[in-house]
């Protein structure tokens, strides 16, 4: 079977194409013959040493894949060669075969595509535990999210509205905008992109305050971090809570303190992954509810591009640069 292999750490040019043995399962797990796999931002950062797991070389990225059981491990019951899945494997995923923890597949449903489906899990698994088990964010609450046509940011955008909040898409380009529009957002702004002068951070948050209403935003959805985080934060309203997921524009952002204390805000921390080891139940019970969700229709990931597992490197540069809307999948 073909893999896409970092061997060495570094750009996405330096992965290449090679033949494997295809995979065998251990007890508890199954092999899944690869329809689609999605691309995310820590495929970015994994295959440059940059993420906090860190496989030994050489690997294949992907941490999430749709596609087919082949063949079953020891003591596997629920699921038989031939079933549909999601799974979730870390990484792995940029390969024809991939060796998955048979409790970390999802059945799928019938009717939904498997480029869909590869573009699902990461983004909304991420962005409905922020936005409930983080932020318990509350139906008539104004969400701010940063990065809002990325794919955890659209997907953000698109629960917050299924959770009943005002939502306020903030973005690079009225391209942008445009998406978020589609997918529920109350309001836009767009802003410019970093690094930020002192001006541009000051109309920023004026920006900000202005699509959010006097109050400010309740709850800040940033998977951007870098000159956007203080700004943001400038714009919270009193008791808000600040959501810390990501930052994609590079730099970890160093906020004043004094913030948090003037606005009497929460900073909150949100990792999707540590918490689906640690709280695998709820994790379950989380993606159920999103599962039912996709399947009735009240959830559409927007899948803006399919490559070929030799063009991975041309989709993880898309997804370095941010000039991916939704999500973006390799296809087998």
């Amino acid at each position: 079977m073909k893999a896409v292999l970092c061997k060495e750490y570094g750009p996405p040019e330096s992965l290449v194409v090679e033949d494997l043995p295809s995979p065998r399962p251990a007890k508890g797990q199954v092999v899944v013959s690869v329809k689609a796999a999605g691309v995310n931002f820590p495929d970015v950062l994994i295959i440059q040493n940059k993420y906090q797991f860190k496989p030994p070389l050489p690997f294949s990225p992907g941490g999430e894949v749709a596609g087919l059981v082949k063949e079953i491990g020891e003591g596997v019951t629920h699921l038989k060669p031939g079933d549909r899945v999601i799974a979730s494997t870390g990484w792995g995923g940029f390969a024809e075969e991939v060796l998955a923890d048979a409790a970390r597949c999802i059945p799928l449903p019938n009717g939904i595509g498997f480029p869909e489906a590869a573009a699902f899990v990461m983004t909304y698994g991420t962005s409905h535990h922020a936005l409930k088990d983080r932020a318990q964010l509350k139906p008539g609450e104004t969400l701010l999210v940063l990065g809002a046509a990325g794919g955890v940011g659209l997907a953000a955008v698109e629960i917050g509205k299924a959770m009943g909040a005002r939502v306020v898409a903030a973005v690079s380009s009225t391209e942008k905008a445009e998406i978020c529009k589609k997918y529920g957002a109350d309001a836009t702004l767009v802003y410019a992109k970093n690094p930020l002068d002192r001006d541009a951070q000051k109309k920023l948050s004026e920006d900000i305050k202005t699509a959010c209403g006097p109050n400010g935003a309740d709850v800040i959805y940033d998977p951007v971090g870098d000159d956007y985080a203080e700004p943001a934060l400038r714009s919270i309203a009193w008791e808000g809570r600040y959501l810390v997921v990501g930052f994609a524009a590079g730099q970890i952002p160093k906020v004043p303190l004094n913030l948090a204390l003037l606005k009497g805000c929460q900073i909150i921390g949100v990792f999707w992954g540590a918490f689906t080891a640690r709280e695998p139940k709820r994790n379950q019970a989380n993606l159920a509810e999103l599962i039912s969700m996709l399947s009735a229709g009240k959830l559409k990931p927007h899948v803006s591009g399919q490559f070929k597992l030799t063009e991975a490197a041309k989709a993880l540069n898309l997804m370095a640069d941010r000039k991916v809307m939704g999500k973006v999948v390799l296809v087998t």
